[in-house]
């Protein structure tokens, strides 16, 4: 009998205590606002907002402005210091650095233990009990699981008290007994030099038996090619012949698949998309036919909504989540037992079902371009590289766009540095095909690119091999969870990267 039909049976309640998603997701998330309120009522946010006394979701709208970082950074920095009982009880000691803000070059989100294990345990955990409900067939715990993570460093000097990637403080506390299914060892797994890493993870991992794999795919793509330049294999199944499964989260999956698909071919081998970022662990893929995500709703974050059509205004409509239509795109708000209130996380998502609640993550609040009134977000992006790959053979590796409000000619249009993997024969036909897609799935898009007279045709500047990870690297965030921004409404990060485009060119 294998560890997995033995293992498999410890996950059988949960699986059906999911199926309550489908029929009673209200009723859940007021339990969630509850416990939040009624843990963190004593604390010195609690008592200013006075939590005592909210009984009703108006109540806690109207007591409760809502939040970005810039509102809470003072709060966590006393948090870091070491204070206790300030946005949520106790002390938090682990803190996981994400992307900056305008003012800051990164963000400290607080991880409390109960936001550890019962936020980003607790999504590890259904990610295997949905991977399995799924796959009866499976042998996932009869062989090791390949994690990649970040890296971690002392926060100030509190005692015990560590900031990093979120994946490097996960494996820091990860259960003990995780760590006998798990590779590579812990000292690799932290390693902040991603160079060096990749290449110990590779050395590490290839003469086991790994049956799943978990991470960022841009990153974990990296150590599998390392994996096969020192092996000299032609397919990935050919060194871990027990392969069967990728949780992939942090980017989007689109830009790789054709890569994953080459590199991997067996018929066997599954695909997990995981919602887990810094502030909380939120989506999981629930139907490998279906590419939405089950919105996770019992596991300490409370979920609001804003429809980006009001993103912005000085008091925008907040629905809380029975409120939600399928088909709008919606800014993502969360209330958490790690003490973000009623936080603007950044992301935006679109619901394709309410029954369970099922939606797609579509792009950043400050990931867009809307530089003519064209409101270009990731996911129109996504597709519309998906077509132009699968009509020109084309394999993309990265990209960014940004306007070009006007050139010489007096002419504006949208500018996309692209690193191919697999470049198209023809460069202008493949800019053809993405505009022509882009018009098609967006109206806006299509209006201002009428005749030309507001948006003219987009361009495409080839970016040369390694840009992107350069950029990264130069900003010290090579590795881990980190990416490069799809979408910018400005031309700083353009200009930083064609500057170091042509650099090593003229080199």
């Amino acid at each position: 009998m294998s560890i997995t039909s033995i293992a498999r049976n410890f996950f059988v309640p949960r699986q059906r205590e999911l199926e309550r998603y489908a029929t009673d997701g209200g009723a859940i998330q007021a339990e969630v606002l509850k416990y939040l309120l009624a843990n963190a009522k004593d604390t010195e946010y609690g008592r200013r907002h006075i939590f005592g006394n909210i009984s009703s979701y108006d109540g806690f709208t109207a007591n409760v402005p809502l939040n970005t970082y810039e509102d809470l950074k003072d709060y966590i920095d006393r948090m870091r210091h070491g204070e206790a009982d300030v946005l949520w009880p106790g002390t938090v000691k682990w803190y996981a650095k994400s992307s900056g803000t305008t003012n800051d070059k990164s963000k400290f989100i607080p991880i409390s233990r109960e936001g550890l294990r019962h936020i980003h345990y607790q999504g590890g955990k259904d990610a295997v009990a949905i991977y399995l409900g799924n796959n009866p067939e499976s042998r996932l715990f009869d062989g090791k699981s390949l994690i990649l993570g970040g890296s971690h460093s002392p926060n100030y000097n509190v005692h015990d008290s560590l900031v990093g990637d979120l994946s490097a403080i996960l494996i820091e506390n990860i259960n003990p007994l995780v760590n006998l299914v798990r590779v590579p060892k812990k000292q690799t797994a932290l390693l902040s030099d991603f160079e060096v890493k990749r290449d110990r993870i590779a050395r590490e991992t290839m003469t086991k038996n790994v049956t799943n794999l978990s991470g960022v795919p841009s990153w974990m793509l990296s150590v599998l090619t390392r994996v096969m330049e020192l092996t000299g294999k032609a397919h990935l199944e050919e060194v871990w012949p027990n392969l069967e499964v990728f949780f992939h989260g942090g980017v989007a999956f689109t830009p790789y698949r054709e890569q994953y698909r080459q590199l991997i071919t067996s018929p066997r081998m599954h695909y997990m998309e995981t919602y887990n970022a810094s502030e909380g662990f939120f989506g999981l893929q629930s139907n490998p036919a279906d590419p939405s995500m089950l919105l996770m709703l019992d596991y300490g974050v409370y979920y609001e909504f804003i429809p980006m059509d009001e993103f912005g205004k000085e008091h925008p409509t907040v629905l809380p989540l029975e409120g939600v239509s399928t088909g709008v795109n919606y800014a993502m708000v969360i209330s958490t037992s790690c003490g973000l209130w009623r936080y603007v996380i950044g992301d935006t998502v679109r619901f394709t079902s309410v029954n369970p609640y099922k939606f797609v993550i579509t792009g950043r609040t400050k990931s867009f371009i809307n530089a003519f009134g064209e409101e270009l977000i990731v996911d129109n992006a996504e597709q519309g590289l998906a077509e132009a790959c699968r009509k020109t053979g084309a394999e993309v590796s990265e990209y960014t766009a940004a306007p070009v409000f006007m050139d010489g000619d007096a002419k504006c249009r949208h500018q996309w540095l692209i690193e191919f993997a697999k470049e198209p024969d023809d460069l202008g036909a493949f800019a053809s095909l993405l505009d022509k897609k882009l018009q098609e799935i967006n109206s806006d898009y299509e209006a201002k690119r009428y005749k030309d007279i507001t948006l003219q045709h987009l361009e495409i500047v080839k970016a040369r091999q390694g840009l992107f990870n350069d950029w990264l690297k130069s900003k010290g965030k090579l590795g881990g969870q980190h990416k490069v921004p799809r979408l910018n409404n400005n031309r700083d990060i353009m200009e930083q990267l064609l500057r170091l485009n042509t650099d090593n060119n003229d080199n």
